[in-house]
């Protein structure tokens, strides 16, 4: 059997892993256009229970991981300057190169060729005589704009900007900051990854971003007018660049995951956005039930896709969903300032409609046994 994967980030490269791990015998390339060692972005986050999908099934990888993250327990909410903490709401982080580095020596351990600084002239002879291709090749990727109506493909976009930062400042944990500036509202969404790093993302509407002059700025002015509007924050530490160019964030979908002998997988597949910290694990679980599916159907690849389609597709709709809610609710960041403290925390914990009050209470005790006595005597 051989199998070409096109890219090389953590969808790609653990579903080479895992289809190579199973079938010894095939051939496994993964083709990836950036260089080794080179990715852009700094951290990326999981929930604190996120990697636990991985100990079951893939102890060897899991290992890999341990040691290297940060971890923490609570969730901090910093609205002008007045701060709660919202326990329970537990998050590990790691950088993003660190994990395509762990995940680069596992394919590597177990036989995959990597093949980096590919070019499409490089992997064409490949795709055609593949028995199995996966395009794990992102947002924008190449196979799947090829023929967007063989995917049932729908790409969309939020309104906001944000921009990927980071910094040496760091966080004892996640933390949501809410500015007002003489340039208009901003959020930070920023969190420790390393000891001496944090991931520090900047977000703000289309309107302040234009009025602001961002979409007018370089690089280096663009950071210091964040740094500028978060200067309470960072304490006189930078912020650091890295291919950290304004965006919108793009929803991708596809209604039909697989066109004959191509498979979709990871943000060429969906999207979820950032405000949730599932997009690396959707990746790799995407990964880990493709390689279910093909180990379950031997010698039948349509019927090994089909179940892969079935099994995840409900799964990973829900929270999207539940995605899209959340991204709602930065959409409409500004207003919700106006609230008091408690209720805009209130509100941003809820904001995905998987939480209800009685299973805050049961997740967060101490912010909700606050809020309830807060509101308690507002009744009174």
């Amino acid at each position: 059997m051989r199998i070409t994967v096109l890219g090389g980030g953590p969808a790609g490269l653990y579903s080479a892993t895992l289809l190579k791990r199973d079938n010894p015998a095939a051939s496994v390339t993964v083709y990836e256009q950036n260089p080794r060692d080179v990715t852009w972005g700094f951290g990326v986050v999981f929930s604190d229970r996120a990697l636990s999908f991985l100990e079951a099934d893939d102890p060897d990888t899991y290992r890999a991981f341990a040691g290297q993250l940060e971890t923490w327990q609570d969730i901090t909410i910093d609205l002008l300057g007045d701060k709660t903490v919202i326990d329970g709401v537990g998050f590990a982080a790691i950088a993003r190169l660190k994990l395509i580095q762990i995940l680069t020596r596992r394919a590597e351990d177990v036989g995959v060729d990597l093949k980096f600084g590919s070019r499409p002239d490089t992997y064409e002879e490949s795709l055609n005589e593949a028995d199995l291709v996966i395009a794990a090749d992102g947002v924008n990727s190449v196979i799947r704009g090829r023929d967007p109506e063989g995917f049932a493909a729908s790409v969309d976009h939020l309104t906001n900007r944000f921009a990927w930062y980071g910094t040496t400042k760091t966080f004892p944990t996640l933390t949501q900051t809410f500015r007002r500036s003489d340039r208009g509202p901003f959020n930070a969404h920023h969190y420790r990854y390393a000891p001496d790093m944090s991931t520090f993302i900047v977000e703000t509407t289309e309107d302040v971003w234009r009025n602001a002059g961002l979409d007018r700025a370089d690089d280096e002015e663009s950071r210091k007018i964040c740094e500028t509007v978060f200067a309470d924050v960072l304490d006189g530490h930078p912020l650091i660049s890295n291919k950290s160019i304004w965006r919108v964030f793009p929803k991708v979908w596809n209604e039909s995951w697989y066109n004959g002998n191509t498979v979709l997988i990871g943000d060429a597949l969906h999207t979820a956005h950032f405000s949730i910290g599932s997009g690396t694990r959707l990746a790799m679980e995407d990964a880990i039930s493709l390689a279910k599916s093909i180990r379950e159907n031997p010698g039948d690849l349509r019927k090994a896709l089909q179940a892969y389609q079935d099994e995840r597709k409900p799964i990973v709709a829900k929270l999207v969903r539940a995605a899209e809610q959340s991204a709602g609710w930065y959409e409409q960041f500004v207003a919700h300032m106006e609230m008091p403290p408690l209720d805009f925390a209130h509100g941003y914990i809820k904001r995905a409609g998987r939480m209800d009050d009685d299973k805050l209470r049961a997740a967060a005790p101490k912010f909700m046994a606050q809020y309830d006595a807060v509101k308690k005597e507002a009744a009174q």
